[in-house]
Formats: C-alpha cells, sequence, structure tokens
C-alpha cells in the first residue's frame, strides 16, 4: 500500500473521488435498506461566526501585532 505522502497530486485527486463515490453509494443502499447510517457526517457550514464576531476577533489579533511591533522598536 502506497503511503500517502507518496502518491502524486493526481492520484490523491483519484483517491477522494473515489471516496466521495463510495459515500454516496453507502448513501443511497442505507436510504434503500431504511436504515441509518453508522457513522454520520458533519456538514461543513455547521458553524458560522456572525460578522461582529469576526470584526472583534480581527481587531484583537490586530491589537496584538500592534503590541508585538512596538516592543520589537524598543
Amino acid at each position: 500500500m502506497n503511503s500517502i505522502a507518496n502518491l502524486s497530486a493526481a492520484q490523491l485527486h483519484r483517491a477522494a473521488d473515489l471516496k466521495e463515490k463510495i459515500q454516496s453509494l453507502e448513501k443511497k443502499i442505507n436510504q434503500l435498506l431504511g436504515s441509518e447510517p453508522a457513522v454520520t457526517t458533519v456538514s461543513k457550514n455547521k458553524f458560522k461566526m456572525s460578522a461582529a464576531a469576526k470584526a472583534k476577533i480581527s481587531a484583537a489579533a490586530k491589537a496584538r501585532w500592534a503590541k508585538v511591533r512596538a516592543a520589537k522598536k524598543k
């Protein structure tokens, strides 16, 4: 079996495509059989941060870096 580090980009892309097809087929089988999948996958868009929260985090990061830069100048 190949190590993932030794695979080319094309091979990795092909493996990802195959994995998606397998997951899709497993989902269809489960739907046909009326059973729940053993492992449920978490949606990629489950957690969304508000614009206000992003701005607050950004401001805090900028303040931290400003403090670092100010300390370097001394």
